[in-house]
């Protein structure tokens, strides 16, 4: 099943669009050993109502979800493994799964940066942080983060604290830098991908309390 979005008119430049999606997923998948799916995009009409590409008139998630007849391309996938896959979707949105080699912590953006420059001066290890066109900041951390949030936040006395942090895992997807996300514009780095942490993410614990008390003190 084909999947474009848009009007193509120069076959050059279509092609050489397809290969760019498929080098940046081979990236993910072969260097930084993590799956991806293709996933839906999202345009605005002239009354500013995003449509999705998905096909789905009263989809909920416009712009930001796997296509469901999509196939996952596998963590490790080579770029030929992946122009397999990829070019039967030109124009799809990058999609990480969450919950297996990462989890990830979402906090407000503005939160999310005061907080990463802590981290460093504090000489935390940090994993890669991405940021959302609308206002979020995506924390990647070690596996199990999600479920082990409330316990952790327990543990360290933020649990009765209005705090605009939650826990992403198994079952959510990310929309990966370059990639657009529902329409609002990129998705990008505040801190890439790097070896010694694309697969060894630090543990929540290191990062929480910081991201924590960040957030509580950040205007709502």
């Amino acid at each position: 099943m084909g999947f474009t979005i848009g009007r193509e008119t120069r076959s050059g430049s279509r092609r050489r669009g397809r290969m760019s999606d498929c080098t940046t997923v081979a990236e993910y998948t072969g260097l930084w050993g993590w799956a991806a799916v293709p996933g839906a995009r999202a345009s605005a009409t002239g009354s500013a109502v995003r449509e999705c590409s998905c096909g789905d008139t009263s989809c909920r998630a416009p712009g930001a979800h796997p296509l469901g007849f999509a196939p996952e391309v596998p963590a490790g996938a080579t770029l030929d493994e992946v122009t397999k896959t990829w070019s039967g979707f030109p124009g799809a949105s990058v999609l990480l799964p969450v919950g297996r080699t990462f989890d990830v912590i979402e906090v407000a953006e503005a939160a999310g940066r005061r907080a990463l420059v802590r981290l460093e001066r504090m000489g935390l290890p940090v994993g890669p942080v991405a940021a959302t066109p609308d206002g979020r900041a995506h924390f990647f951390v070690a596996p199990g983060a999600a479920s082990e949030l409330p316990r952790l936040l327990y543990r360290m006395g933020w649990d009765d604290a209005d705090l605009d942090l939650r826990g992403l895992g198994p079952g959510d997807h990310i929309t990966a830098p370059p990639s657009d996300l529902a329409g609002l514009g990129p998705v990008r780095w505040l801190r890439p991908p790097s070896l010694d942490t694309a697969q060894s993410p630090p543990p929540a614990r290191l990062l929480l309390g910081t991201l924590a008390y960040v957030a509580h003190r950040s205007p709502t």
